[in-house]
């Protein structure tokens, strides 16, 4: 690392802290400290992953850091504003109406909402608090991965991935759904080295992306046409022998899944997903060179049969040969909670009431004995984040008491009746773990917290002194850091090992099942064999799916202003917007709502979709989500952002 700067007049100290947004890299970060102000962030030379590049959200988040929107004291509602208050002011009153609430109608009135806007491992000290002073309402479900994790735990009884770098002893690696450039763009730097030494990338995708242009191959299906795409790669592997011949040994229902696969012919498998055959069969033999190694991404399971779809990706890693091998395996999630443990909060298995994520909005207005009076929500905005928007918003603003923990006014803020400035990922004193790799690192304060600004710890141990619970939440962060450390303390993740640097989690696996016994009932694979084949489609009124997509833009909904600004972008291609020529605007119409939104043309996309970005504002008319009706997936109670059909039309005349 680079030593200070020194000079007359000059000093510069560089300190290290760690990204806890939900990304799945959770990179190491060098942050450059002039005069109590960050100047630059750069990435961690020292962190095996990060490897000294950051991407290029992270790298301008001093943007955000010093936006001057940003949020420097508590505020209550009055009328259709805002007032500054002190903290005393603010937790009095929420305490005293949250013990009011609890006497009157039991804490199961009260509901926390806790999402990802934050990754910090202590941020589950807020659900211990709740548990305490309850246990009340949580909600239950991951609208991001819900469905992939239910599939990996069904079909293998257990859920993580190979090492970060164990596609460097890759012939394949497959990258279905994944957007490298986007969503782990770490990860390149290994591919490229597995490329030079021989394997073959490919990329199934609906969408055309940038991470194509690093592959060697591109498939293309439709939107949903993976089951499909998959059961075609299984019917040719099968029918040219190219499947393990001892996957008996290790997996169950074999041969139901065989008759699946070959319940179609190739050529039909290859129409269903709406793929050449040529590419079906291209994708089929690249897949049977061993060791092949299959990525599995966030996006594609977030359909209404997402975790179908995953469970038959897991089948074909299973019928390959490709689990428990080095360059292989079937890699979705990545445990990063597994080394930290939280046993301290119990949370679902305690709550009076679980309210499904992805219906939160419908779920809060339908909610009775007792109804939800009062919300707290923390790293989250549910109303940019989750389907059904202006539901979100109806329900949140007409509790009787909406808290929000947020470091800006967002869409959710702007409904609460107190807004509770907390620190950003800059001030943070937390311990992480990643979901795309198995390094554990300490996040430490680079600056301190502006004067008013407290962080989500130090607001959980002010409301429990107001509670009767200050006993039980008096111990300082690092007391808690250690005592979450406490599984892995004496295998060289203490809190004084993670101090000196990143640290792999002793108790992660580098490859899955090197003994293909699996913790299952029957310790074998559980492959699935009755999967819906109805793909989601367009119907005759609206008939393009609607799939609003992570950018390398901006992390969720964390925008600055200036890029909400305008009507969002609609990218098409060219023949789905017959009568419309790229830059007009446009009414982006699904069943329940329309937005307002410019055309953009690339042919490179399929004419079935209209891309959007994810995480737009609904205050500024810009958010896909208030397009998209509250629905859970198959199962693990993931929401369907991906099966929405929507319609282009011409904008009404004044």
């Amino acid at each position: 690392m680079s030593p200070p700067h020194t000079g007359p007049g000059f000093a510069a100290e560089q300190r290290i802290t760690a990204c806890n947004r939900d990304c799945p890299d959770a990179c190491g970060i060098v942050a450059t400290v002039e005069e109590g102000r960050i100047t630059r962030l750069a990435g961690d030379p020292d962190h095996p992953v990060t490897q000294g590049f950051l991407c290029h959200r992270t790298s301008r988040f001093l943007e955000r850091q010093y936006a001057p929107d940003r949020l420097i004291s508590p505020l209550r509602r009055d009328g259709e504003g805002f007032v500054p208050v002190s903290w005393d002011e603010a937790l009095d009153d929420i305490a005293r109406r949250l013990l009011a609430i609890r006497a009157e109608s039991g804490p199961a009135a009260i509901l926390a909402y806790r999402c990802g806007g934050s990754m910090g491992i202590l941020k589950g000290v807020v659900d211990y608090f709740f548990e305490r002073f309850g246990p009340v309402t949580v909600k239950s479900g991951d609208v991001c991965t819900g469905a992939g994790d239910a599939a990996q735990m069904t079909d293998f009884g257990d859920e993580d991935s190979h090492d970060f770098f164990d596609p460097t002893r890759s012939r394949t690696i497959i990258l279905w759904g994944k957007n490298l450039h986007v969503s782990s763009v770490h990860l390149i730097p290994v591919l490229l080295e597995a490329r030079s030494r021989g394997a073959r990338l490919v990329s199934v995708d609906p969408v055309r992306h940038k991470t194509a242009a690093l592959c060697d191959l591109f498939v293309q299906p439709r939107p949903g046409g993976d089951i499909a795409l998959a059961l075609g790669v299984a019917r040719r592997m099968f029918d040219a022998g190219t499947t393990d011949p001892r996957a008996t040994d290790y997996c169950d229902h074999l041969d139901e899944f065989l008759a699946l696969a070959r319940s179609r012919s190739v050529e039909t498998w290859a129409d269903l997903a709406g793929v050449p055959l040529a590419s079906l069969e291209a994708l089929a033999d690249a897949y049977a060179i061993r060791p092949a190694a299959l990525h599995i991404g966030w996006g594609l399971q977030r359909r209404r049969h997402g975790s179908a779809t995953v469970r038959v990706l897991d089948a074909l890693g299973a019928i390959s040969g490709n689990l428990g091998i080095p360059g292989g395996g079937v890699s979705y999630y990545t445990k990063r909670r597994g080394a930290f443990d939280l046993s301290f909060a119990r949370r679902d298995e305690v709550a009076p009431r679980l309210l499904p994520e992805a219906r939160l909005g419908r779920a809060i207005l339908e909610a009775r004995d007792p109804p939800i009076r009062a919300v707290w929500i923390s790293s989250a905005n549910p109303v940019a984040m989750l389907p059904e928007s202006r539901t979100v918003a109806a329900a949140l603003a007409g509790r009787e008491l909406t808290v929000v923990v947020d470091s800006f006014l967002t869409d959710t803020a702007r409904l609460a009746h107190y807004v509770l400035p907390t620190t950003t990922l800059l001030e943070e004193d937390d311990l992480l773990g990643a979901y795309g790799h198995h390094w554990l690192v300490e996040s430490r304060p680079v600056v301190p917290p502006p004067p008013g600004v407290k962080s989500d710890l130090d607001i959980i141990r002010a409301l429990a002194d107001r509670t009767g619970l200050g006993d039980a939440f008096a111990d300082d962060v690092d007391t808690w850091k250690r005592r979450v450390l406490s599984k892995v303390a004496d295998r060289g993740a203490s809190l004084d090992d993670l101090r000196r640097g990143p640290v792999r989690n002793p108790l992660a696996p580098t490859l899955m099942y090197p003994e293909r016994v699996f913790p299952t009932p029957t310790g074998k694979v559980n492959l699935v064999h009755d999967v819906p084949l109805d793909a989601p489609r367009g119907t005759a009124l609206r008939p393009l799916l609607l799939m609003a997509l992570a950018t390398e833009r901006a992390q969720g909904s964390q925008w600055l202003p200036a890029q909400q600004e305008g009507p969002a972008t609609a990218t098409v291609h060219p023949a789905a917007a017959a009568g419309f020529a790229a830059g007009d605007l446009a009414r982006l119409e699904s069943e329940i709502a329309e937005i307002v939104v410019r055309l953009a043309f690339d042919p490179r996309q399929r004419p079935d979709v209209v891309l959007m970005e994810k995480g737009g504002w609904l205050s500024a008319g810009r958010c896909a989500n208030a397009l998209i009706r509250g629905e859970e997936t198959d199962a693990g109670g993931c929401a369907v952002y991906h099966d929405t059909p929507v319609r282009l039309l011409p904008m009404v005349p004044d």
